[in-house]
């Protein structure tokens, strides 16, 4: 019997809202000003600031399944300041001053998504309380203290907090610290794609869902109900990026899953704490993330089974079994005192990984292609960056947007199989025993196998 009474559908977040009506998919042959390749976060944001700039635009978003269905409609929900890239490597090629800008425009894009929900009475249950990533144990204690310090050398705000501190706001099993950043926001994300899909169309942009996308070459995406021809054509499916024709090597479909607990009674939450709604993370390699929902449960995600051969994705969000009894044991290791409540559902999904790990956005204006993804999860925010950035992209400005450290970017191709299936295990394979080694060490090192796992991921 499964640990959890729901898996799949999606996630919680349609179960809790309820899967939308399909809108009708591409009737057929058809021209446009702009075409979007996937209607979730990016596409439909670079969809609603396009058609803002210039109503006058034709703008044309096609969808296999439906508006929000991939990972923006399945993530942690943390609307968040944090980009996939290490500030300390940007700035070795791009200059400390250019990290900063692009510092500084991720924590105005937090707000920016909070007013244009209240602009366009989207009802997202957002609440802008921060983030809390806490230690537990002496080697994620030391790299703690790391994260603190470059955070302060990089200008960032940033608050320590000792155990007694910690303990105040939120008991964790071996909790030794915290570090508290304000610029975070808790959302149920499938509310938000939902609101910004009504938003889009509201604009008078055409969302075709149910249109499976085959092909993006210069001019034209090609797809089953038929061919859409547009000067501007992007494509903006993350972690599914892999489906297109000659792109099976161009992001890695990284897989992350998530438990929900039922509503937890008012006892358990006075044993936990977490009074506020802090989104939640750790420092282990193969880390976690939590929130408090609105509805009072804890949704709990991490890593299942990161890989599946091919650069196959899943079936309608469904995960492994194995997965779900990894995270339902962490959160219970977490919180003991939840071990009383049901675990309501489970859910998976992919998110984009580059070969370095980095993500992009980018428009070649001799082809007419744009692109913009590999957000390596940390998307829900740097979407929204990306929108705004191909809007002026596309639209042949020169602004601040588009002069940020991350335009332009491009990986190499990530390895052909088996290459790539044998990687990805063998790297989270070591971030697992490194986590497990450091558990029950007290030297405050971090282990010499993770240092390996990222020499092999090119991290």
């Amino acid at each position: 019997m499964s640990l959890a009474r729901h898996n799949g559908d999606v996630s919680f977040w349609y179960a809790s809202t309820a899967t939308p009506t399909p809108r009708p998919p591409l009737p057929g042959d058809r021209e446009a000003d702009v075409c979007i390749v996937g209607a979730g976060f990016t596409g439909l944001w670079t969809a609603y600031y396009l058609k803002r700039a210039r109503p006058e635009l034709e703008i044309v978003v096609l969808e296999r399944e439906f508006a929000g269905f991939g990972a923006s409609g399945r993530n942690g929900g943390w609307l968040s300041d944090r980009f996939a890239t290490p500030r300390d490597q940007m700035a070795k090629t791009h200059g400390r001053e250019q990290v900063l800008a692009l510092q500084r425009a991720m924590q105005a894009t937090v707000d920016e998504v909070i007013e244009v929900c209240a602009a366009e009475g989207i009802e997202a249950s957002i609440v802008k309380n921060g983030l809390l990533l806490v230690a537990r144990g002496p080697s994620q204690a030391a790299r703690l203290r790391g994260h603190a310090e470059a955070d302060r050398a990089w200008q960032n705000e940033v608050v320590e907090l000792d155990q007694g501190e910690l303990e105040g706001r939120l008991r964790v099993t071996r909790g030794m610290a915290g570090i508290w950043s304000p610029h975070c926001a808790r959302i149920q994300p499938a509310k938000l794609v939902q609101g910004l899909a009504a938003a889009v169309e509201r604009l008078g942009v055409e969302i075709y869902e149910g249109t499976t996308v085959s092909e993006v070459v210069p001019g034209e995406a090609r797809a089953d109900h038929g061919t859409v021809r547009a000067p501007k054509v992007l494509t903006c499916l993350e972690g599914f990026t892999a489906s297109l024709r000659g792109r099976r090597r161009t992001w890695l479909p990284l897989n992350s899953a998530i438990v929900a607990t039922a509503p937890l009674p008012q006892e358990v939450w006075d044993q936990i704490g977490w009074q506020n709604a802090e989104l939640l993370g750790d420092l282990a390699h193969a880390y976690m993330y939590a929130q408090r929902t609105a509805d009072g449960r804890i949704a709990f995600g991490g890593r299942g089974v990161p890989y599946r051969f091919g650069s196959r994705t899943d079936t309608n969000g469904v995960t492994q079994e194995k997965t779900i009894r990894q995270l339902v044991g962490l959160l219970h290791e977490f919180f003991p005192a939840a071990r009383q409540v049901p675990i309501e559902h489970a859910w998976c999904g992919v998110l984009g990984v580059p070969r370095d790990w980095s993500p992009t956005v980018r428009l070649d204006r001799a082809t007419g292609l744009g692109i913009a993804g590999g957000y390596v999860g940390h998307g829900v925010a740097t979407a929204n960056l990306a929108g705004r950035t191909l809007r002026d992209l596309v639209l042949g400005e020169d602004t601040e947007l588009t002069r940020l450290p991350w335009v332009g970017r491009s990986a190499r191709a990530w390895e052909p199989e088996p290459l790539r299936w044998i990687a990805t295990r063998v790297v989270y394979g070591l971030y697992r025993t490194a986590d497990r080694l450091e558990s029950r060490s007290d030297s405050g090192r971090t282990s010499a196998l993770a240092k390996l796992a990222d020499r092999v991921a090119g991290r």
